[in-house]
C-alpha cells in the first residue's frame, strides 16, 4: 500500500518535471526532520564552496615494465580527473617514482608531475595541501605501486614501497591527521594493501584496498579497472551522470574477479572497502550494510563539472538539490530504523521537495 502510493508520487513527479526530477541523482544530504542521525549525515555533505582535491602517489617499481605501466595508469588518472571530473592542475598533486618529468621520445617534459613518491616530498606535498583545504572539502588520495606486509609483526608497520625509505600506513596515518575537518577518501591499490589500508580507518574516511589480507603480494589489477570505472563514467551503475566511490569500487572489484575468471585463474586479489571506521573491511559493500553507506554519497566528480547555470540562485538550488538527493540516499540506507509507513512519508516528502526545486531549477536561464 505505501508502495503504491510512493510510485504514485514518482509518477505525478515525472509528469510535472520530467525524467530530470528523478534522475539528477546524486548524494543525499540529511536535514533533521527527514533522516535520522547517522555515521553517514556528518560528512560528504554538499557544501557551497567546498573544493575536491585530489594527491595521485605513485612509488618505486620493481622493473622497467612495472615502471611504465604505473606511469601509465598515474597519467591516465590525472588526465580524466582534469578532463572528465572537474579537477585542475591546482587540484590534482602527482607524485611519481624519482620525480622526473619524464616524457615520451621527442616530446616536451611533462609538467604534470609535481614531485616524487620520496618521504620528504610526500610530507611536504600533503603538509601544504593541509594548510589549503577548508572545512569540507573533499580530500581523495590514490596510491599506486608495490606494497609490502608488515616485517615486525604489527599491521600498521605494513609498507608502502617509494623512493627510498619505505612509508609504514602507521606513518601515513600520522600525515593524513590534518585532514580531520575535510571528508578523506584513500584509494590503495598497491599489493599486499589491506594491512597498510586497515591502518588509516578512521570514522568519515572511505578506505579502498586492492587486496584483503597481505598474503595477496603480487601486483593487483585493480588500478586498471578502476581507470576504466572512471572512463566515460562506465561505473556510473545508477545512471545519473556521476561515478560514486562505492560505484567505482564495485565495477573495478568486479571487472577484476572477471578477469581472473576468463584467464580460467584462480583470483591473488580480492579489494575490499570500509567506511565507517572500524577497519573491518567488506568484501560486498552497499548502502544500509555496515560498509557502504559513505562511499555512495562520496562523489568523484566536483558537483559543478560543466553543467551548472551560473546565476546565484541557480547555483543555490542545485546545491539544495543535490543535499535532497543526498538525504534520499541516506534514507534509503537507514530504512531498517524505521516503520514502514513513516519511511514512505519521509522518501515521498524528499523527492516531492527535490522534484519542486528540480522544476524551477529548469525554468532559469
Amino acid at each position: 500500500m505505501m508502495q503504491s502510493r510512493w510510485l504514485n508520487s514518482l509518477l505525478a513527479i515525472g509528469l510535472l518535471f520530467g525524467a530530470s526530477a528523478l534522475t539528477a541523482q546524486p548524494a543525499d544530504q540529511s536535514s533533521p526532520a527527514l533522516v535520522g542521525d547517522s555515521n553517514e549525515d556528518v560528512y560528504f555533505r554538499n557544501v557551497p564552496g567546498a573544493r575536491k582535491v585530489a594527491v595521485i602517489i605513485t612509488g618505486a617499481a620493481a622493473s622497467d615494465d612495472i615502471k611504465a605501466r604505473f606511469r601509465q595508469w598515474s597519467m591516465a588518472l590525472h588526465d580524466l580527473l582534469s578532463r572528465d571530473y572537474g579537477y585542475s592542475e591546482e587540484t590534482i598533486t602527482l607524485l611519481i617514482d624519482d620525480g622526473e618529468a619524464f616524457t615520451s621520445e621527442g616530446a616536451e617534459p611533462n609538467f604534470r608531475v609535481d614531485g616524487s613518491s620520496r618521504r620528504e616530498d610526500i610530507e611536504s606535498a600533503l603538509t601544504d595541501l593541509s594548510e589549503q583545504v577548508r572545512p569540507g572539502d573533499q580530500v581523495t588520495v590514490i596510491m599506486i605501486g608495490h606494497g609490502a606486509r608488515s616485517d615486525t609483526g604489527v599491521e600498521e608497520d605494513a609498507k608502502f614501497n617509494i623512493v627510498g625509505p619505505d612509508l609504514t600506513g602507521r606513518e601515513f596515518a600520522r600525515l593524513l591527521e590534518p585532514f580531520n575537518e575535510q571528508d578523506l577518501v584513500v584509494i590503495n591499490t598497491t599489493s599486499a594493501s589491506y594491512e597498510f589500508s586497515a591502518a588509516l580507518s578512521a570514522p568519515g574516511r572511505v578506505i579502498l584496498s586492492a587486496t584483503r589480507s597481505a598474503a595477496e603480494r603480487y601486483d593487483p589489477m585493480f588500478a586498471a579497472y578502476l581507470i576504466d570505472a572512471l572512463d566515460q563514467r562506465q561505473g556510473d551503475r545508477d545512471k545519473n551522470g556521476r561515478v560514486s566511490v562505492l560505484e567505482a569500487y564495485t565495477y573495478a572489484s568486479q571487472s577484476v574477479l572477471g578477469w581472473y575468471r576468463d584467464q580460467g585463474r584462480l583470483p591473488t586479489e580480492r579489494a575490499v572497502l570500509d567506511d565507517n571506521g572500524d577497519a573491518v573491511f567488506s568484501l560486498e559493500p552497499a548502502s544500509g550494510a555496515g560498509d557502504g553507506g559513505l562511499a555512495e554519497i562520496a562523489y568523484i566528480d566536483v558537483a559543478s563539472t560543466g553543467q551548472q547555470k551560473s546565476s546565484p540562485e541557480a547555483q543555490q538550488l542545485f546545491a539544495e538539490m543535490q543535499d535532497l538527493e543526498r538525504s534520499v540516499f541516506l534514507l534509503r540506507g537507514q530504512k531498517a530504523n524505521y516503520l514502514e509507513a513513516e519511511y514512505w512519508d519521509r522518501l515521498e516528502t524528499l523527492l516531492v521537495e527535490l522534484a519542486r526545486k528540480t522544476g524551477r531549477y529548469n525554468e532559469l536561464p
